[in-house]
């Protein structure tokens, strides 16, 4: 069933009597000149290459996650990531809102001709082979592309339910992604994956209140705000009043028990996969906990994991790994 979003607030899309060719140039102006469209289409292993560098030097936890993979599938999850961050950094980076817009739409034809067996930037023809090997749909693909699309127009969500629709398009995907590729997208399996991802995007809009509101984007829900009596005004002045804490109090809370929801998912899958989930589960558990630790105070300052945390983390997971008759069972957050 595909998420309604008829309670988010949207503002409306800015007009522009740009040319689209003017649009796309002066996009790509504002992004790595890479991301463009090279004049020879690569060769599989230069766009595997190509995915594997932009992979590795854009996110250090996942340089870290692949550890715990099959190097068959590593370059499948190179590929993916690489489509997602290009995808996010179109929308994201481009000040320009209708630029970003034409991008955007720019990135969803090249996906239709991925599918069509006509790619030409070397994501999607790594991606290709990806989508190939892995029967991946289309739809996780092309979600993505919807939530990147709404950023540029909706900055306010009225109930958890509108937000948890936006997590629909935004973080959802990811995870069902990623079970595809590693040959574990059942219906079940997706379900549960859905639950960790969306509780995954609210711990980072919980951590990020300030930053994303210095961007113009609220995900705290309006009617939770009005029940606890916070305002924009509130979150411009940065001090974490007794309001503000309790209104992050019940979204913290609730963010858990959607961790909690999807946890049995890891003794479902094998054990290469599961390792990864308990990793970025617990990782995610520990923001809540970081959150916590400051009181709900994430106006003064983005509360974040330690490094010892995320070794501890990551060692965790090693261990894991390593050892076979360690069995890696869903575990209760709050029963530790």
């Amino acid at each position: 069933m595909r998420p309604n979003m008829s309670g988010a607030s949207v503002q409306p899309e800015n007009a522009s009597s740009a040319a689209p060719e003017e649009l796309l140039a002066r996009g790509w102006a504002a992004l790595p000149t890479d991301y463009r469209i090279p004049e020879t289409t690569p060769t599989l292993e230069e766009a595997r290459a190509y995915c594997q560098r932009l992979a590795e030097t854009h996110y250090e936890n996942f340089h870290v996650a692949t550890w715990f993979l099959p190097a068959r599938l590593r370059p499948h999850f190179h590929s993916i990531y690489a489509y997602c961050r290009i995808a996010d950094d179109l929308g994201d980076e481009v000040p320009d809102r209708a630029a970003a817009l034409a991008l955007l739409n720019f990135w969803g034809r090249e996906l239709d001709a991925c599918y069509e067996g006509r790619a030409r930037h070397p994501v999607f023809v790594a991606l290709a082979e990806t989508i190939r090997a892995c029967a991946i749909p289309k739809e996780p693909f092309a979600d993505l592309l919807i939530a990147f699309r709404q950023d540029q127009t909706v900055t306010r969500y009225e109930t958890m339910e509108d937000v948890l629709g936006y997590c629909q398009y935004s973080a959802n995907p990811v995870g069902r992604l990623v079970l595809y590729a590693c040959g574990e997208g059942n219906d079940e399996n997706l379900r549960l994956s859905d639950s960790t991802c969306s509780a995954l995007q609210l711990a980072n809009f919980w951590q990020d209140v300030r930053v994303d509101f210095a961007k113009g984007r609220v995900y705290l829900p309006q009617v939770d705000m009005r029940r606890f009596g916070v305002s924009d005004a509130t979150l411009a002045q940065g001090v974490a009043t007794p309001e503000f804490r309790a209104l992050l109090k019940c979204e913290v809370d609730y963010t858990r028990s959607l961790f909690e929801a999807g946890l049995p998912l890891i003794g479902r899958v094998r054990r290469s996969l599961a390792v990864d989930l308990d990793l970025f589960s617990r990782g995610g558990l520990e923001i809540l906990r970081a959150i916590e630790r400051r009181n709900f105070d994430v106006l003064s300052g983005r509360p974040s994991l330690a490094k010892r945390t995320k070794l501890a983390l990551a060692l965790r997971a090693a261990a894991g790994k390593a050892l076979p008759f360690l069995r890696l069972r869903p575990q209760s957050d709050r029963a530790r």
